[in-house]
């Protein structure tokens, strides 16, 4: 739920009860805040009834199975700045949930290397009852729940920014990343530009523009819910071996915080405005 202040709930969908579908938690925060933090590769868990999807069970701790540091950065940060935050609760071998409904990518059968046996024939030509029970079961009550999210702060007077927080590989087939991190973003670029000043003025740090990936692919969670709406927003990726214990998580919690504040204040992403998608431009 999310609380104004005084405290009190203002968002009650279904669709946000964790207890109903098991596929989001939700942490509680203030809709005075302006701000929905996202995390859709937060878990690495499956639900009961999938085992471990044919694999050996240390491919769970792999960056194929989740975004390594991203749960608890946003946690942390979540806490810091009173503001309420969706995170999948699991894994993005099940479905991932950045992904829109008609990518093929949507459930992988090859990650990294390895083959997922159980997601085989997952797709909708093949076993199509499987994967209509996932989009279902999982992949449709986390955008749900972002949705309602976003309307009951809307209505409320708050034109809401959306921040989502990942984490990546620190090297990629052999070649080490030089990033720290990256803002990924597609046209609207009132918080990336914000963000990439405030990197600066931190200092020391190697900042990727839409690396080491693009913000701007059809369907994925922000063009859904960010592009389309008007709203302001930004994906940061935060190198996973900076957030992978709890030192490192603390101190880019602190670090988002600081940049966040000054930007949730500007008056320019309190506004809905529409820049349109480069979304044509992805591969894929």
């Amino acid at each position: 739920m999310l609380t104004e202040t005084p405290p009190s709930p203002i968002l009650k969908s279904a669709s946000l009860k964790p207890g109903r579908d098991g596929a989001v938690e939700v942490i509680e925060g203030a809709a005075r805040t302006g701000l929905l933090l996202l995390c859709d590769h937060a878990s690495n868990a499956l639900p009961e009834g999938y085992g471990t999807l044919g694999l050996a069970e240390e491919e769970f701790s792999r960056h194929i199975a989740y975004d390594i540091g991203a749960a608890e950065v946003t946690r942390r940060l979540a806490e810091m700045m009173e503001a309420p935050a969706l995170l999948g609760r699991y894994s993005r071998l099940l479905i991932d949930l950045n992904r829109g409904e008609d990518d093929p990518t949507l459930v992988m059968k090859l990650s990294d290397g390895a083959i997922v046996p159980a997601n085989r024939l997952v797709d909708p030509y093949r076993d199509a009852e499987e994967f209509q029970n996932r989009l279902t079961r999982f992949h449709q009550p986390y955008h749900r729940a972002v949705a309602g999210a976003l309307q009951h702060l809307s209505a409320r007077g708050h034109v809401p920014v959306i921040i989502s927080i990942h984490s990546f590989t620190p090297a990629w087939r052999g070649v080490q990343r030089p990033w720290h991190t990256g803002v990924l973003w597609d046209r609207d670029h009132r918080v990336p530009e914000a963000l990439f000043e405030g990197f600066a003025r931190e200092g020391g740090l190697t900042v990727g523009d839409n690396l080491p990936y693009i913000g701007y692919l059809k369907g994925d969670t922000l063009y859904r819910h960010g592009t389309v709406n008007g709203y302001a927003h930004a994906l940061i990726e935060i190198r996973q071996d900076l957030i992978a214990a709890r030192e490192g998580q603390a101190e880019w919690a602190a670090r988002l915080a600081r940049l966040l504040t000054p930007i949730l204040e500007r008056g320019d992403v309190a506004r809905v405005q529409h820049f349109g998608s480069r979304s044509h431009e992805a591969r894929g």
